[in-house]
């Protein structure tokens, strides 16, 4: 609705990036405010706003006026037009249980633009978790042709997440809500130290917001991040929201519960593989041994005898595709690999595999389907995966963002070291750190997820340093996720 900030800013740098035109819409939706809300004081600066559109590379700017879009007034009068009910399980808790009608404008305004503006797919912040899983809903109800796209929330320093109401508070108050972030930290900690259990996870959200008198708390719930149903107990994952006032501004915020995900990325030659398989062992995590994603892909493809450069034949075959990946307790097999329901843990490390999973692992509905197994598998959490797009492409909302980085010189002179153990004489270094220069220079240009540090990423340069300490500081960020 226009008043943009970080959080904004944040969806449409993504949006630039993954799409060929982006097209930002602006428009203060009378249909979204009740009867006690002032509709005329919420802020418009649309000429600033647009600044920063162009700014950011935005192709287009929609702003229509209500009468425009065929809007009549707000929620009093939408007797009057054809509105969009979302389900009313969904509009019943949270914030719906305090704004009768929002969500019904929402769904009415988001479908108007959708359908007006026709986009490959549309992204919206988490922080607006209810809205989020309405608009999924809707798109898939009413079968809208749009990917739904969720982005993690964007905080200032202090935890607070941005909002366009943040300029209404006052310097004290600001310090202030910063208790509420605080609050769904401490159930995140007890959460992954093991308490599931809703009742005991919202006594220790109202406990931790008591501490500050100022916080007049409206509500915190417990559901599911999809249905919005009410959880009794978290067993898969679970959305923990809060609504609160400071003065007279409103504010929301939420987590979501499940076991943490730590996305590794980085060039060739860090050490990722090394690293995050240590690490894992180390926290109990799944390794997502996205390799083995793609050497079981290949394996599928060769025993359905399909050619390798099918690209049209591959695609329908690896269309759904399901690939599982078990935890194993042997140090020589960390993890049994299945392709629909078949083990193929030994046959995906034969020489045909190997010599044609380059190839198999370049085309885009391949990439395409394993990035959604990747999501699949890291559905529940508890996952750490290494590769140059985890933290940007596959797991954006990953708990814990690494980028493993180390020097070009350094990186040659690792190589250099693991060809003399293989034997190898007359190693030309200058030679290595071209080559590396080059691999760097087509992995961040590549046109299909390219490599590059996520905004929210911990850089850790590995220079200098060993194995172990590179993975104790990891571990230590992770231990320190919610403190």
């Amino acid at each position: 609705m226009g008043a943009l900030h970080q959080g904004h800013v944040s969806l449409i740098k993504r949006a630039v990036q993954e799409c060929g035109r982006t097209v930002v819409s602006i428009f203060v939706n009378p249909l979204q405010f009740t009867p006690t809300e002032d509709l005329d004081q919420y802020p418009r600066q649309l000429t600033q706003d647009a600044r920063l559109c162009e700014e950011l590379g935005v192709d287009i700017i929609f702003a229509p006026t209500p009468e425009e879009i065929g809007v009549t007034g707000d929620t009093a009068t939408q007797g009057q037009m054809t509105t969009v009910i979302p389900p009313q399980v969904m509009t019943s808790g949270l914030c719906g249980k305090y704004r009768p009608g929002h969500f019904t404008g929402v769904a009415t305004i988001v479908t108007k633009l959708l359908n007006i503006v026709q986009p490959d797919r549309a992204y919206f912040g988490q922080k607006d978790a209810q809205q989020l899983a309405i608009i999924r809903r809707l798109v898939t109800d009413l079968n809208l042709p749009v990917e739904i796209i969720g982005c993690p929330i964007i905080r200032e320093a202090s935890g607070l997440a941005l909002s366009s109401r943040n300029q209404y508070l006052s310097t004290a108050e600001k310090s202030q809500a910063t208790i509420i972030y605080r609050s769904l930290k401490q159930v995140a900690q007890a959460f992954v130290e093991g308490e599931t259990k809703a009742e005991a996870l919202i006594k220790i959200a109202h406990d931790h917001l008591a501490t500050v008198n100022e916080v007049r708390v409206q509500y915190v719930e417990l559901v599911d991040p999809l249905t919005l149903e009410p959880l009794e107990q978290v067993t898969n994952k679970g959305l923990l929201a809060i609504a609160a006032y400071l003065g007279n501004t409103r504010l929301i915020d939420n987590i979501i519960l499940r076991q943490p995900i730590i996305a590794i990325d980085g060039p060739a030659g860090a050490g990722k593989s090394t690293v995050t398989r240590r690490v894992a062992e180390q926290l109990g995590l799944l390794y997502l041994d996205t390799g083995a994603m793609y050497r079981a892909v290949t394996w599928l493809v060769m025993d359905s005898g399909i050619a390798i450069d099918d690209q049209k034949a591959i695609a329908s075959l690896v269309k759904d595709v399901r690939i599982d990946l078990i935890p194993t307790d042997s140090p020589e097999m960390t993890i049994r690999v299945y392709i629909n329901e078949r083990e193929v843990t030994k046959e995906i490390r034969t020489p045909k595999v190997t010599a044609q999973v380059s190839a198999i692992a370049a085309q885009a509905a391949v990439r395409q389907e394993l990035v959604k197994a990747q999501q699949l598998c890291g559905e529940k959490g508890g996952v750490i995966a290494e590769g140059r797009d985890i933290g940007t492409n596959v797991y954006p909302d990953a708990d814990l963002k690494i980028f493993l980085t180390a020097s070009v010189a350094e990186r040659a002179r690792r190589r250099s070291i693991d060809l003399q153990n293989q034997g190898q004489e007359n190693i030309d270094l200058q030679q290595l750190q071209q080559d590396i220069q080059t691999r760097d220079d087509q992995d961040s240009n590549r046109a299909i997820a390219p490599l590059k540090k996520a905004d929210d990423a911990i850089e850790v340069i590995t220079d200098g340093l060993t194995i172990e300490e590179v993975i104790a500081k990891i571990v230590s960020l992770y231990q320190n996720l919610y403190k």
